[in-house]
């Protein structure tokens, strides 16, 4: 068996957020947010996944969102490229998600909770280990915690994740597994297939049951994900290279002064300036500086 890469836009929509798809999204959110503990029983998919029907649009997918029984909502968005403002975007969906579910006329406290949790393909937060993160709202120097906690932004940073699959203990760590990994298996493992959500996420990732245009939107997707990162990568060799350049340079005109400053007491202008490279006014500078 061959199958997709969850982390595009693509896939990760199709696997957990189809109309098939509840007790994959269930056994996920229950995994990554409450410990695999089956806090949440059922939920209702608010925007199921619908594949384009335009050609060439840009993007036709939103994110999951699904609402709980408990009123929670929660948006789910995988992210595999980190563009500029990107973390305001993550702000700015939690709080229109919050802000929208108030109509007209109605009190502040209907708002429900909102969670937003975010999946990464590249590390967000180089001064913290852990893999999952969670951000509330908190008083600044004491960190009491806000009245209400009707905010709460989770992250799973996929390359801190290290588990093989031999090492893989709850159901958080089988699903991000999933996500890192699945392209790049042939089977499904026998841990996994055990858990009938999880066998249920492979059948929909298995690229035998795709269309062709499922398939296509897939694979543009993946080139362009490539694409991207090989335009990251050229500017970032690019910003290092004249990093450097701009370093040896400097350090070369710090050289350059260091020797001149050392010869004043030696030397006359016109024979620091053979000596050195510097011009005649820098030489004469030095002089009046030092």
């Amino acid at each position: 068996m061959i199958f997709i890469n969850p982390r595009t836009d693509f896939a990760f929509k199709k696997i957990f957020g189809s109309e098939q798809s509840h007790d994959i999204l269930i056994s996920f959110l229950n995994g990554i947010l409450y410990g695999g503990h089956s806090t949440i029983q059922t939920l209702t998919i608010v925007n199921p996944y619908q594949a384009p029907i335009i050609k060439g649009l840009k993007s036709t997918y939103l994110d999951i969102k699904a609402e709980l029984k408990t009123g929670e909502m929660v948006v789910i968005e995988m992210q595999v490229l980190n563009v500029a403002g990107f973390e305001k975007r993550i702000l700015y969906n939690a709080a229109k998600a919050y802000s929208v579910e108030l109509s007209e006329g109605q009190s502040y406290a209907h708002l429900n909770p909102v969670i937003a949790l975010t999946i990464t393909d590249f590390v967000m937060f180089e001064e913290v280990s852990q893999h999952i993160s969670r951000f509330m709202l908190k008083e600044k120097d004491c960190l009491m915690d806000y009245p209400i906690q009707d905010l709460e932004l989770v992250f799973v940073e996929l390359p801190k994740f290290h588990r093989s699959l031999s090492e893989l203990e709850s159901q958080s760590d089988r699903w991000i597994y999933f996500l890192q990994h699945a392209p790049d298996l042939e089977t499904i493992p026998e841990m996994m297939a055990a858990i009938p959500e999880m066998n249920q996420a492979f059948a929909i990732a298995n690229k035998a049951t795709l269309t062709r245009d499922e398939l296509d939107e897939q694979h543009r997707q993946s080139f362009f994900i490539h694409d991207q990162r090989g335009v990251a990568i050229k500017a970032t060799e690019q910003g290092i290279r004249q990093g450097l350049e701009q370093g040896l340079e400097q350090g070369s005109r710090q050289q350059q002064l260091t020797i001149a400053k050392r010869s004043l007491s030696l030397l006359d202008d016109e024979t620091i300036s053979q000596i050195t490279g510097l011009s005649m006014d820098t030489i004469q500078q030095l002089r009046l500086t030092s």
